[in-house]
């Protein structure tokens, strides 16, 4: 029989007073039992005529502040983030029966930031940033493959790849994060943290 915490969840809940730091616990466990990326996530995004879009993205780096991933800054999704900067994630760990999902605004990591993780970044990855426009339309696959050997004679140096400026980050402050793990006959158990102010957050139980 599982141990319950004091709100009658599964022990897996915990008894914290904040979200990030229950977070920090279910994503250590989903790194010992996911196979490929535990930090995958979809992100919704909608813009200025509110049709939604998601896509699976990485989180790159998570904390107090808010959750971070990188992409092109004239991609669709970064188009509609700036139109649009509320958002929502989702992380979904088939393996441990759980998923947990996020609500907040999006705004750009710090040129600083952006820079120590582009160098983190493989020599093909780097390329890669130039030399696609991302979301843009290609006239054959061709034109990529032309666009990332024009780039790498460019920049021949792995060590010295500059970042391009329409490629930093976002970081997504959260005001609502709910934490979902599986029950039998569909009885799930659901936790939603909101966000009360800087640092205080209000918990409730959810219905499944």
């Amino acid at each position: 029989m599982n141990q319950k915490n004091s709100l009658g969840l599964d022990n897996c809940f915990k008894d914290l007073e904040n979200p990030i730091d229950l977070f920090r616990e279910w994503f250590k466990e989903a790194k010992k039992s996911e196979i490929n990326d535990p930090n995958a996530l979809a992100l919704a995004t909608a813009g200025k005529n509110g049709v939604p879009s998601a896509r699976m993205v990485l989180l790159k780096d998570f904390g107090m502040n808010g959750f971070v991933f990188y992409t092109n800054l004239n991609s669709q999704k970064s188009s509609e983030i700036k139109s649009n900067p509320n958002a929502s994630m989702c992380f979904h760990w088939k393996s441990l029966l759980r998923q947990v999902r996020i609500t907040g605004k999006l705004t750009n990591v710090s040129d600083i930031d952006a820079d120590n993780y582009y160098k983190s970044r493989s020599y093909g990855s780097r390329i890669g940033a130039w030399a696609s426009n991302q979301s843009s339309i290609l006239k054959s696959r061709a034109e990529l493959l032309k666009s990332i050997e024009d780039f790498k004679k460019q920049y021949p140096n792995e060590k010295d790849i500059p970042r391009p400026k329409y490629w930093s980050g976002w970081n997504l402050d959260p005001h609502e994060i709910e934490f979902w793990l599986d029950g039998k006959d569909r009885i799930h158990e659901r936790l939603r943290y909101t966000k009360k102010n800087d640092k205080d957050w209000e918990k409730n139980l959810l219905s499944p």
